[in-house]
């Protein structure tokens, strides 16, 4: 494994993520609870593993740069686009750093059975930790396999 092979890895882990709560939220919507939690404690697992392989690229991106580079991956995009890919950027980032503390605490409250109170932070979680987990693969796309910076 490479470090050009972090990125799609952590992309294929957000988009499961995304599939796991859609699973989750139609399984809760249904009244599936026990496949509800079995997909949102799966979908979980399966961001905090992207975390570490995203802190892990990163780490060893800083690492292998030299003097004066770059440790962020460079978007190729001109115009409109440009503008496009920052808005979602930079929301995309803030919103991760908010679920970093809002998805373990909804969990939380699910799990010393608060439920009433689980659903209601769930209602504002969940389509936070929704948008974040697409953005996430929307973003790989944008650097790596649509708008790549010519090298």
């Amino acid at each position: 494994m490479t470090l050009n092979d972090i990125p799609p890895l952590n992309a294929g882990l957000n988009a499961l993520a995304t599939v796991l709560m859609t699973a989750g939220f139609i399984f809760i919507k249904t009244g599936n609870k026990i496949a509800h939690r079995a997909a949102m404690f799966s979908a979980g697992v399966v961001s905090a593993v992207f975390l570490v392989g995203y802190l892990t690229h990163k780490a060893l991106k800083g690492a292998a740069a030299g003097a004066g580079e770059a440790i962020h991956t460079q978007f190729g995009g001109e115009g409109a686009i440009r503008i496009v890919y920052y808005v979602m950027l930079i929301t995309h980032v803030l919103l991760a750093i908010s679920i970093a503390y809002l998805v373990p605490r909804t969990f939380a409250l699910a799990f010393r059975g608060e439920f009433e109170r689980h659903k209601k932070w769930a209602r504002i979680v969940f389509p936070v930790w929704y948008y974040v987990s697409v953005t996430g693969v929307l973003v790989y796309f944008f650097l790596y396999q649509w708008w790549p910076a010519a090298k």
